[in-house]
C-alpha cells in the first residue's frame, strides 16, 4: 500500500493530490426505543455533528477521517443514532504549507462526505425509517470558522450542521 502512495505522481515538480482509497473506517446505527420508535406522528427533529481527522502515514500521504454523528429525537426520545466514520488515503505532493491546511482540512472531507452521506442514507433505510439525505455542506466555511476560532485562541469545537 505504501509503495502504491509513494509512487503516485514520481518524477513530477508540480503539486499532486491523488486519491487512493476511499474506505468506511466505522458505522454504526442505533434505535434506543425499539419498536416505539415506528409509532411516531411527528416527524423527528435530525442534528447532524461533522469532525474530521488527518494522520500522516508517510512523506506525501495523509489518512483523512470524516466523522458523522446524525441523531433523530422526538420530544425527549432518541429516534436512531446514526455514526458513521468515512476514511480517505490521500497522496499529497508539491503543495507549500499554506496550501496543505486547507487541502486536509476542506477539500478531503469534501470528497469523503458524498460518501459519508450514502452509508448514512443505506443504514437509516436498514433501519427500518425513510431514507435521510443529508444536506450538503460548505466545508470550505467550515474550514475558515475553525481557522478563525484558532486565531481567537478558542477550543474549536466540532463543526455542526443542521
Amino acid at each position: 500500500m505504501n509503495d502504491e502512495i509513494e509512487a503516485a505522481g514520481d518524477g513530477a515538480d508540480e503539486p499532486q493530490l491523488a486519491l487512493h482509497r476511499i474506505y468506511l473506517k466505522d458505522a454504526s446505527f442505533e434505535t434506543p426505543a425499539g419498536p416505539q420508535a415506528f409509532d411516531g406522528e411527528t416527524a423527528p427533529e435530525i442534528n447532524m455533528q461533522l469532525g474530521t481527522n488527518v494522520q500522516p502515514l508517510a512523506a506525501d500521504a495523509y489518512e483523512v477521517v470524516l466523522s458523522i454523528t446524525v441523531t433523530a429525537t422526538a420530544g425527549d426520545k432518541t429516534v436512531f443514532l446514526v455514526e458513521v466514520q468515512q476514511a480517505g488515503l490521500f497522496g499529497i505532493r508539491g503543495f507549500g504549507e499554506t496550501d496543505l491546511g486547507p487541502l486536509l482540512g476542506s477539500y478531503c472531507p469534501n470528497m469523503l462526505y458524498a460518501f459519508a452521506r450514502e452509508a448514512v442514507a443505506d443504514l437509516v433505510a436498514k433501519g427500518g425509517f425513510p431514507q435521510l439525505l443529508l444536506a450538503p455542506v460548505n466545508f470550505d466555511a467550515l474550514y475558515a470558522q475553525h481557522l478563525q476560532q484558532q486565531a481567537q485562541g478558542e477550543s474549536a469545537p466540532p463543526p455542526t450542521a443542521h
